[in-house]
């Protein structure tokens, strides 16, 4: 009988790591979900085929917390091949309401959240010379947006940094991929009161997503209409972008 592969996925209680854990455990991999929430976990846990998925509750800004995750699931369940890091959060923000606060608090989980996850399992995967790290990043990190601000930022910044970690990873034999979806209809997405152009579920990313991983790209970006589009907003000089958005946006 072949072994099942194991994958760790944070931010997995909810939206997209949710659907994804769950696609994931019925075609045949053991899914480690971690978030706060020890009932949301929990609920995935019940939603899933019996013995595939297993929860492991844990914040991740918290550095040592995460490294003991890695080891219990490691423990418990056998050596990860697969990290998704996806946790994170998402509020609006506009400037005239500018403060630290969400700044701190958004970079802390989307940013700092993933690079504990990969202080944590980075040891083992390097130490196996084997091993898979995915970075949930967004379309929204290709430029910035309007309402965009902390979250923006800190998905720009996860970008870069898939793209850093990738010459080193090369070297170890180890695998990073970038995952950059457009709009999901998440809880995270439920609490914009803007139009979301090209909006797609949450089965169909995780579908998306789990398409991409298998087939060894280094960046998952999709719906591809929207892509084509910021990817095109990415290359025009200023003059033309600010005021392209502006017409696009309505801000």
């Amino acid at each position: 009988m072949e072994q099942r592969r194991i994958v760790w996925i944070t931010g997995g209680g909810t939206g997209i790591g949710r659907a994804l854990a769950l696609r994931l455990a019925a075609h045949g991999w053991t899914v480690a979900v971690s978030g706060r929430r020890d009932a949301a976990l929990r609920e995935v846990v019940d939603a899933a085929p019996p013995g595939t998925v297993h929860a492991f509750p844990l914040d991740v800004t918290d550095l040592p917390a995460n490294r003991a995750t890695v080891a219990a699931i490691e423990s418990e369940l056998g050596p990860i091949d697969l990290a998704v890091l996806n946790a994170g959060q998402f509020t609006p923000f506009r400037a005239k309401d500018f403060s630290v606060e969400p700044f701190d608090t958004t970079m802390r989980v989307n940013f700092m959240g993933v690079v504990h996850g990969i202080d944590a399992i980075l040891p083992a995967m390097r130490g196996r010379g084997r091993g898979h790290i995915a970075l949930m990043a967004s379309l929204s990190g290709y430029r910035g947006l309007p309402l965009g601000g902390p979250y923006s930022a800190t998905k720009a910044a996860l970008i870069n940094l898939a793209e850093s970690l990738r010459f080193d990873f090369d070297r170890m034999g180890l695998r990073v991929t970038v995952i950059n979806p457009g709009f999901v209809k998440t809880p995270l997405t439920e609490q914009n009161r803007f139009h979301m152009p090209f909006l797609i579920g949450v089965e169909d990313a995780a579908r998306r997503i789990e398409r991409g991983l298998e087939s060894g790209r280094f960046e998952i970006a999709f719906p591809l209409r929207f892509v084509l589009l910021l990817k095109l907003f990415r290359m025009l000089p200023y003059r033309l972008y600010f005021p392209v958005m502006r017409m696009f946006s309505g801000r």
